[in-house]
Order: C-alpha cells, then sequence, then structure tokens
C-alpha cells in the first residue's frame, strides 16, 4: 500500500495538505498510467475524453459544448480535435447559419477504436477500493469542489 509521505519523501504540515498533495499526486499517477495504457491506440488521455463525450452525444456538438464538458479543462482542446479529425476518428462541419461555430462528431473509425479500447482494463487501478469505498471517495471529492 502507498504511501505518499513516503512516495514523494516528504512531510506534511498536517493532513489537510498531505490530502490535498495526496490527490494531485494520484490524479497525475492515474494520468501517467492512462496515457501508457492508451499508447497503444496512438491517444491521449484528452484525446480519450473527446470521444467519449462524442460517443455519448450521439450527434454532432459544438465545439464549445465538447470543451465543457472535458474533464481536464485544456486551452489546446482544438488543437486535440484537430489531431483527432487528422487520424480520421472525428468529423468536423460548420454551421451554415454562423460559419464561426464549428460542430463535431465521433467517426466511425473513431466508434471502432473505443469498441477495442477496454476500459475495465483502463480502470483497473480503482480495483484496489470496493464500490463502498468509491461512493465514499466521491462524495468526499464533490465536497471539496
Amino acid at each position: 500500500m502507498g504511501d505518499i509521505s513516503k512516495d514523494i519523501n516528504s512531510k506534511f504540515p498536517n493532513e489537510r495538505v498531505k490530502a490535498l498533495i495526496n490527490i494531485k499526486y494520484t490524479a497525475n499517477w492515474l494520468n501517467t498510467m492512462g496515457n501508457e495504457f492508451l499508447k497503444t491506440s496512438k491517444i491521449s488521455n484528452q484525446q480519450y475524453n473527446i470521444l467519449r463525450i462524442l460517443k455519448g452525444a450521439n450527434e454532432a456538438v459544438t465545439v464549445n459544448m465538447v470543451k465543457d464538458r472535458m474533464i481536464e479543462k485544456s486551452p489546446n482542446a482544438t488543437r486535440l480535435m484537430d489531431k483527432l479529425c487528422d487520424k480520421g476518428l472525428i468529423e468536423r462541419t460548420r454551421c451554415e447559419n454562423d460559419r464561426r461555430v464549428v460542430y463535431v462528431k465521433i467517426s466511425e473509425k473513431g466508434m471502432k477504436l473505443l469498441d477495442k479500447i477496454n476500459v475495465d482494463e483502463l480502470g483497473k487501478p480503482m480495483n484496489a477500493i470496493s464500490e463502498e469505498e468509491a461512493k465514499i471517495l466521491n462524495a468526499i471529492l464533490d465536497k471539496i469542489r
């Protein structure tokens, strides 16, 4: 079992500060694990998040809506979508009435890629906690936000 104090060789003034650092450290660790897992699919965590958003939307949605729903808010979301478009994983269309508005949707190729990604394997680190512990953790994280 990990101990943040030992993992980063540090002491903390109190448990709240330790918890804050632990959340940040764990989030970074999970991101690294996710990126390693997705490397074979040649997409990043953020690109995976965009594909999941578009799959869940079931229709073309605005780029701004995708940005709003992203887990990791990113100033380069448009660039991420450009890369997904270049790979043929999403499709873009401009609004006929307002050329400033761009719609995006997941392509068939993007759907096939998502189908190949084993979500259970991606979420494997979370198997270390029970459903009840996950429920408690979610409640605590929601309370912090």
